[in-house]
């Protein structure tokens, strides 16, 4: 079997244009009275957001990547994948435990699957009839 390459699964960087206009929105604010600046916190936030959380899919792990914290599963300690009605998606780890992949939507399962080296079903293949 050919070795699979580490997929990273994140949020569009394309978000970071959007955290610049609304920083430049709140200049006028900020500076109008003294002390808003502290609203520059909210652009910064998601700013980080945006940097730090991802989902990192190898052939051995899968690690998810918060804003605080980091978590890493083994694919053997996955029982499975599910999927609210939302499209977001749960590792369902063997005790029970659920642990929510960050920007990993339904319509990355097949790059999942890939990334795990058959350990996960794609759900797209095609079934024999």
């Amino acid at each position: 079997m050919t070795d699979s390459p580490t997929v990273t699964l994140r949020p569009p960087l394309t978000g970071l244009i959007a955290v610049w206009g609304l920083a430049v929105c709140v200049t006028p604010v900020a500076f109008g009275v003294p002390g808003l600046q502290v609203l520059y916190l909210g652009p910064l936030a998601v700013a980080v957001w945006l940097l730090r959380t991802r989902t990192v899919a190898g052939p051995e792990t899968i690690v998810t990547r918060r804003v605080l914290g980091t978590r890493s599963v083994a694919w053997s300690e996955l029982e499975g994948l599910r999927v609210d009605e939302r499209s977001r998606v749960w590792a369902v780890l063997r005790g029970g435990e659920k642990v929510r992949l960050p920007a990993v939507r339904a319509r990355d399962l097949p790059v999942l699957s890939s990334a795990s080296r058959g350990r996960l079903p794609d759900p797209l293949a095609t079934r024999p009839a």
